[in-house]
């Protein structure tokens, strides 16, 4: 499955950012932004930085602003390709995350953002970000996770998600089957609460929210 989810990503690496700015209204960079100034609260001024899933490095140029000590990890050779050519001077390992290739205690800040919905073995991976990151180190995970209930608005954000978005996507990537699968996994993926709790054994959370008109959720945990 790890290995099917990965192949898509390849495949649809030349048009994900731009159809995340679309799908999203431009509003993913917002998250982004708005997380990083908020882990920096909890964090040591200009952080040695892990960014998995990092993708084409979206995330990679926010943390920029703040710190130029930064590492990005993809399983995805065609992400990766993408980030290497926009950030010459930042390393790129090809990896996963529940197999992370670094030794212990190498980081003070761990970002996954978007992308632990795809890790088939999320347990594995949060040991392994508790492995690697320092004491007090800190973990940011922004993702879209299930509503803890049912509301109109939520109704709403699901139909563009479920009936919208794979056809926008699906015409500008050619591959409609990807944007099935991206709201798909949304329905059956954790609540924030869940998320929450799979945390409990390796961090603290210190702050837990989801957005506003957003299925996105953001949270920010420090290492046990």
């Amino acid at each position: 499955m790890q290995e099917k989810i990965v192949k898509m990503f390849d495949e649809i690496a030349p048009s994900y950012d731009i159809v995340n700015r679309i799908v999203s209204f431009g509003n993913d960079k917002i998250w982004r932004e708005k997380a990083i100034k908020e882990v920096l609260k909890f964090s040591n001024p200009n952080p040695k930085v892990l960014d998995v899933a990092c993708g084409s490095g979206d995330m990679i140029e926010v943390w920029r602003k703040y710190t130029n000590d930064i590492t990005g990890l993809d399983p995805s050779i065609g992400m990766l390709e993408i980030a290497k050519k926009r950030f010459k001077d930042v390393d790129f390992y090809q990896g996963l995350a529940q197999d992370l290739p670094f030794e212990n205690q190498t980081f003070e800040c761990i970002s996954i953002s978007f992308g632990i919905r795809n890790v088939v073995e999320i347990d594995k991976a949060i040991d392994e970000f508790a492995r690697v990151l320092k004491k007090n180190g800190i973990l940011l995970i922004l993702e879209f996770t299930k509503p803890e209930k049912k509301s109109t608005l939520r109704n709403c954000i699901d139909f563009y998600s479920n009936k919208i978005l794979p056809k926008i996507g699906g015409i500008i990537s050619g591959n409609k089957e990807a944007y099935e699968y991206l709201p798909n996994s949304i329905q059956n993926f954790y609540t924030l609460t869940e998320l929450c709790k799979k945390l409990n054994t390796k961090f603290e959370v210190l702050e837990a929210k989801t957005f506003k008109l957003s299925p996105t959720s953001m949270i920010i945990a420090k290492k046990i």
